[in-house]
Order: C-alpha cells, then sequence, then structure tokens
C-alpha cells in the first residue's frame, strides 16, 4: 500500500515537475521576439495561450510576431481573439491595420484605419498609413480630404508630406503634388520622390525641371524601374538627343518592352536618316500600343524617310483624324502630299499648318 501511495505521489510531483512555468514561458518568448526569433516566440506564445488562454499581452505578441513572420491572415486572427478584452483596442486595430496592409488587402486596412482614427484623430503615422492605402485603393480624393487639415502640424514630416503628394497628384493636383515630392526628396534624398515628382513634371510639359528631378533620381538609384526611359525622355524633350540616346539603350537592356524607350529611340534614329536601324524599334512600339496615336505617326514618319508614299499618306490622315490640332502630322503629310504629285490636297494642308501654327502663337504671347 506504501509502495502504490509513493508512486502516485511520485507521479504527482513528475506531472508538476514537467508542467511548464507560465511566467518562464512568457519571459522566454519576449526575450526570443527582441532578438528576431520569431519562430521560437511563436512557439513559447503559443504554448503559454494553451496554459492562460485569457492572457491578452501575450496573444497579441503572438500576432506580432506572426505578422514578422509574413503569416498576416494567423496574425489577424489573433488579434481579433484579443480585441474584446484589451484594454487599448485602438493599439490591437492598428496592428489589424498594419496586418492587412502588408498583405495589400488595402479595403480593409482602410476600415481598421479609419476605426482608429476616430480617437487618435491628430496621429501623425496613422494618418501616413491611411492615405497611403487610400491612395493605393483608388481613393486619392479622400486621402487629401483626410491630410489637408493636419498637414500645418506635419510639413516638416517627411512621411506625411510624401503621402500628401502622391495623393495630390492622384487626385488631379499634380502641380502641387509635384511641388511636395521636391520637397521630400531635396530634404530625404529619396530617389522614389524625385522620380514621381519628374514623372509628375513630364506630363506638366515642365521639361527641364523634369529633367533636374530625373536626373537625380537617376543618380541616387539607377535601378529604380523606368528611370533610365524618363531620363531619356526628358533629355529628348529639353533638346538633348545626344544623351537621351544612351539612357533609352539602357532603358531596353534592363526592359526589352518599354514602349517610350522603344518609340523614342526609333524616333531619334529615324531623325538622323538611320532608317533601317530605327525599323525595329518603331515596330516594336507599335506592336506593344497599337493605339498609340504617337507611335503611329513615326511609323507614318518611317514609311515616308522610306519612299512609301502612299502608306504614309494614309496612316498621316488616320493620324490626323484622331488629333486633328496636332501640327507636326499636317506637315509632313503636306509634304506627302507634295511627292504623290497632288498639289490641291498638299496645298490645303498648308493652310491648315498656317492655321494652327497662328493658334498657337497666339497661346505663347512674345514668340516669333
Amino acid at each position: 500500500m506504501r509502495t502504490v501511495l509513493s508512486l502516485l505521489l511520485l507521479g504527482s510531483a513528475l506531472a508538476t515537475a514537467q508542467q511548464p512555468d507560465p511566467d518562464r514561458l512568457f519571459g522566454s518568448a519576449v526575450e526570443a521576439q527582441q532578438r528576431g526569433d520569431y519562430p521560437a516566440a511563436i512557439r513559447d506564445y503559443q504554448e503559454l495561450l494553451k496554459l492562460r488562454p485569457g492572457m491578452v499581452e501575450a496573444r497579441v505578441n503572438l500576432g506580432a510576431a506572426l505578422a514578422h513572420s509574413g503569416r498576416f491572415d494567423d496574425a489577424i486572427a489573433q488579434y481579433r481573439l484579443a480585441l474584446p478584452d484589451a484594454p487599448d483596442k485602438a493599439e490591437v486595430r492598428m496592428n489589424i491595420g498594419l496586418a492587412y496592409y502588408k498583405k495589400g488587402d488595402l479595403a480593409e486596412a482602410v476600415g481598421e484605419f479609419r476605426a482608429v482614427q476616430e480617437s487618435r484623430p491628430a496621429d501623425p503615422q496613422l494618418a501616413v498609413l491611411l492615405g497611403d492605402s487610400e491612395v493605393r485603393s483608388g481613393k486619392a480624393a479622400d486621402a487629401v480630404a483626410m491630410l489637408a487639415p493636419l498637414e500645418a502640424a506635419n510639413a516638416a514630416n517627411p512621411d506625411f508630406e510624401y503621402v500628401m503628394g502622391t495623393a495630390l497628384v492622384a487626385a488631379g493636383s499634380r502641380r502641387d503634388g509635384a511641388a511636395r515630392l521636391e520637397k521630400v526628396a531635396q530634404a530625404t534624398g529619396s530617389a522614389d520622390a524625385y522620380l514621381l515628382a519628374g514623372s509628375t513634371l513630364m506630363g506638366l510639359n515642365e521639361s527641364a525641371r523634369a529633367r533636374n528631378d530625373l536626373e537625380a533620381a537617376l543618380r541616387l538609384n539607377p535601378a529604380l524601374p523606368r528611370v533610365q526611359a524618363l531620363v531619356g525622355m526628358a533629355r529628348d524633350k529639353t533638346g538633348d538627343q545626344k544623351e537621351a540616346e544612351p539612357a533609352f539603350r539602357e532603358a531596353l537592356v534592363r526592359d526589352p518592352n518599354d514602349f517610350e524607350a522603344n518609340l523614342y529611340l526609333g524616333a531619334i534614329l529615324l531623325k538622323r536618316r538611320a532608317v533601317a536601324e530605327a525599323k525595329p524599334y518603331l515596330d516594336k512600339a507599335l506592336a506593344l500600343d497599337p493605339t498609340s496615336t504617337m507611335a503611329r505617326y513615326e511609323s507614318a514618319m518611317w514609311e515616308s524617310n522610306s519612299g512609301q508614299y502612299e502608306d504614309a499618306a494614309k496612316n498621316l490622315e488616320a493620324v490626323i483624324h484622331e488629333a486633328p490640332d496636332w501640327l507636326e502630322p499636317h506637315v509632313e503629310l503636306a509634304t506627302v502630299y507634295y511627292r504623290l504629285h497632288r498639289p490641291a490636297d498638299g496645298a490645303k494642308e498648308r493652310q491648315i499648318v498656317d492655321r494652327i501654327t497662328a493658334e498657337q502663337q497666339k497661346q505663347t504671347p512674345g514668340k516669333p
């Protein structure tokens, strides 16, 4: 009888000894998390929660460790389990929003960030995350409306100003957006900010200013997507075709399917009468975007330079039908008509050229 009792007591003592200490498990998990050993932290938090399933701090920390490991859905599930008993519900919802943001589910991220903003209306980090989520989910106007009242207090915050700039650009206030992006770029040396500012200014035909920004982006990070092509376009539009050509060639090394690089390089080669060399680039551009009037115009120019006047006339007529006030196709079509011995049509095109030229001069006073 004593032997049986002794065995029972020994078994009970062994079971107690084998039972993990929750406080020790929590300390071990936190230590692992702090040194970046997330698998160990996840394992210890999961063991701890088997013992103390209502321990909110452990569950929130487990969510953070899972998010750091890229397991965003698992992290969100843990945060949601912790949310009802969390003393700071806004902080937990912020973590849920961040998990959605990092996994790319921007609609859900916006919903969570907006909920948090009710209790933290002036939080700049939250405003940045919410604004960026709204811009990237196609709600740039909402982002501008949310950010604008906070800008005066955050004008020196480059993250805030970057998101404000991107929001303004996407919402149609491109000049104001570009100005903010330039300010961020100059203050932080951000190649991305220079790139976006420069590409925006290109769309506003501010080619010299755009070139300065794009050249800065190229110096800071030559590996940025499309930076070579954009720099080439800016150089071309500022009359520096000699320097534009190597930029387009480098762009095509990086991406042979870059539409603008193919189009602009083909046009540069055509202007210097390298007709045979220009053709594959122009053909590639037209194949990449058959709807582009610029690509169709340059292809027509190639036909004209190759003596294929009938084809050139037909394609120039099609371009003019789509862009009747574009001067250059009218100029070339007049020349082609004369070469086809159609002087009446050529004279009619010359009259159109004179009219468009006069209208352009009225729009730019002081220009001869």
